[in-house]
């Protein structure tokens, strides 16, 4: 009979080793019982423990709360499983259990490959490749899937979740209204009292699993003044008083909220009173969620829209905003806390401080979030170097190529020695715009390899947690990678589709590819620039080339049908997703065959019965398709790329 002893008290251990007694009952569901013992001088069964308390060597840990080291000893009868932390002890007990041929292919027990077998001795040691490994909450989320995306975050590899937002209400709502399927599910009610509760739940989850909790982002330049952001990106009707208008950024001579959003609206940063009231609304949060690992502090999410009274004028807005993170520490030190912070280069703090520096580094980690960037093409040791644009007040173009990013990264990094990572959108618009996710996974792979050679340790992705249509590769290639950096990319498709799809995975992968091919990113993303008479997406060559799909989806519809019926249950997912993929492909590629060969009153008519009539099976799929998010995103092409657009898809 097999034991499971804990060598320590420690409550990432406790369910280390429940998920280890779980799925080793489930591989050997005639071996009997698994007994749970606390027995810190334990010699024999599973041990389950910290590197130190087996004696190993931990001089490759750098920071043993942050870093993740692997180590796995085991023979027939059990063994040592130990990490630096108590996180890294439950990542190798996935670890031991992949190594013994478990796969978690998607979120949920669907996604579950767990072979019917006897152990096998494993022995292995791994620090990860990157220190942050994660996602963050974006587009219509559900509370299920939430919950199983945490879950399935840490079975992959991954060691950070954030939640967004002091109340994410905007996210769930999304959801729980059923925009963009108003036809097949009516909107359901949902509170702000309520989404707080479940925050809370997804925090007890993730501080199960032991995972860096990340905190917060946008809302710094709203909530502390009295201004709700709690309806995200769309326009508020609250009425502001005087001392609140006083601190919003003058734009145009004017101080008001921008375009009405109190999300995107930026402050009189010159202002101390601005300054204070911002520092200590966030140290006041960091003492009530003295939970939080990282707490982001961003500022608004409009760009060019900074403040133009004299004062501010007298520096950029990343000077401003370091005074602020300054002021910010010295209250937390004043108060004992240890809360690490987190300041964002993003839109108008692309570019890197001028005059003000942070005094005490220790506390603070850089974000690097290049939201402009191209998706055709990876940063590299290779990137040319050129010089930075400089910056124009509320008149600064988008960097778009790799070359311009990593010039205003640079101008960071020239002050900036601390830790940095990045905030990354490969799972947001960029996964709608690849429908059959081949090209997506690729390109992946290709930026976290040149990760180490720009200076980022690691991703924190920005999308929706229900990124698994027509599967899970994307997200699969992302965890895998990001641990390690060393795995080629073709072992990956081999390993994850021979689980998710079996004998005939070469078929489904060749299939994928090829439509991923044809679907053509470069277009979907109006990266090139492509324009013809105003419209970025008038292109005849790709209208021809998009009727290509519909042949190849016949071809992956039979292929599904033909494999209904598999041996295990994420391959049945896996078909049948393939199965729904092909109506989807099909009547995707007809509506933006339309768009490009500029019939538009044709692609506004297809794509409203597209999105109706996807929407069937939105109950069926959601825990793997986002219906709202790529609605949302295919909508905006058809009406030109243009923004604050009455949506003619919800219009019945």
């Amino acid at each position: 009979m097999y034991q499971i002893k804990k060598v320590r008290a420690d409550h990432v251990v406790d369910f280390a080793a429940e998920e280890l007694k779980k799925y080793l009952r489930m591989m050997m569901p005639f071996a009997g019982e698994i007994d749970i013992i606390y027995d810190p001088e334990a010699k024999d069964g599973f041990r389950l423990g910290l590197l130190e308390d087996f004696g190993l060597d931990t001089s490759e840990v750098e920071d043993p709360v942050l870093d993740d080291v692997l180590h796995i000893d085991t023979d027939l009868e059990g063994g040592i499983i130990a990490g630096s932390n108590g996180r890294s002890v439950l990542m190798a007990v996935y670890r031991y259990l992949r190594e013994n041929g478990c796969r978690w292919l998607y979120p949920g027990v669907d996604g579950e490959h767990i072979p019917l077998k006897d152990i096998e001795p494993v022995k292995y040691h791994k620090k990860a490749d990157h220190r942050f490994r994660g996602v963050c909450n974006e587009g219509a989320e559900s509370q299920q899937c939430m919950l199983e995306t945490i879950g399935f975050n840490a079975k992959v590899g991954m060691n950070v979740y954030m939640i967004e937002f002091d109340c994410p209400y905007s996210y769930y709502e999304k959801y729980y209204s059923h925009t963009y399927n108003g036809k097949n599910r009516p909107p359901e009610m949902i509170t702000r009292e309520q989404v707080t509760q479940w925050k809370r739940q997804c925090e007890v989850e993730i501080s199960k699993r032991g995972l860096m909790y990340h905190d917060m982002g946008h809302g710094w330049t709203a909530e502390p003044y009295g201004i709700s952001s709690v309806r995200g990106w769309t326009t508020s009707d609250q009425q502001l008083s005087e001392d609140q208008r006083s601190y919003l950024a003058m734009i145009n001579g004017e101080r008001a909220l921008y375009k009405g959003v109190p999300i995107n609206t930026n402050l009189c940063m010159s202002n101390p009173k601005v300054r204070s009231i911002m520092a200590n609304a966030i140290a006041d949060y960091a003492e009530k969620h003295w939970n939080v690992d990282y707490l982001h502090v961003w500022l608004a999410d409009g760009k060019n829209n900074h403040c133009e009274c004299d004062e501010c004028k007298k520096m950029i807005p990343t000077d401003y905003y370091l005074m602020i993170m300054n002021e910010l520490d010295e209250i937390l030190t004043a108060k004992g806390l240890d809360t690490r912070i987190v300041f964002i280069c993003y839109v108008d703090t692309m570019w890197g401080p001028e005059k003000v520096t942070i005094k005490n580094p220790k506390r603070f980690s850089l974000l690097y979030a290049p939201i402009h960037r191209t998706y055709t093409e990876s940063a590299n040791e290779n990137t040319e170097k050129v010089a930075p644009q400089v910056y124009k007040r509320n008149k600064w173009v988008q960097p778009r190529s790799m070359e311009e990013n990593l010039a205003l990264l640079r101008t960071w990094q020239e002050k900036w020695h601390g830790p940095c990572f990045s905030y990354e959108y490969h799972f947001w618009k960029n996964e709608c715009y690849d429908p059959a996710g081949m090209y997506l996974a690729k390109r992946i792979y290709e930026d976290i390899r040149g990760l180490k050679s720009i200076g980022v340790d690691g991703y924190v992705e920005d999308g929706s947690q229900r990124s698994f249509f027509p599967n899970g590769f994307a997200m699969y290639t992302y965890a895998s990678t990001l641990y390690d950096r060393e795995l080629k990319y073709e072992d990956i498709v081999e390993d994850y589709f021979s689980h998710a799809y079996g004998a005939d995975w070469k078929q489904a992968a060749e299939l994928l590819t090829e439509m991923s091919d044809t679907f053509n990113f470069a277009w979907f993303s109006n990266d090139k620039r492509i324009e013809v008479e105003g419209d970025p997406y008038l292109d005849p060559a790709q209208a021809e080339n998009l009727k290509k799909i519909a042949p190849m989806a016949e071809k992956e519809l039979e292929l599904a049908k033909a494999h209904q019926f598999m041996p295990t249950r994420p391959q049945s997912i896996s078909w049948l997703l393939l199965r729904r993929h092909s109506e989807f492909a099909k009547d995707l590629a007809e509506v933006m065959s339309a768009k490009a060969a500029g019939e538009q009153e044709k692609a506004e008519k297809l794509m409203k019965d597209f999105a109706h009539n996807f929407g069937r099976f939105e109950c069926e799929i959601e825990r793997y398709f986002d219906q709202r998010q790529y609605m949302y995103f295919y909508e905006r092409i058809i009406q030109n790329g243009k923004k604050n657009i009455v949506s003619f898809v919800n219009g019945e």
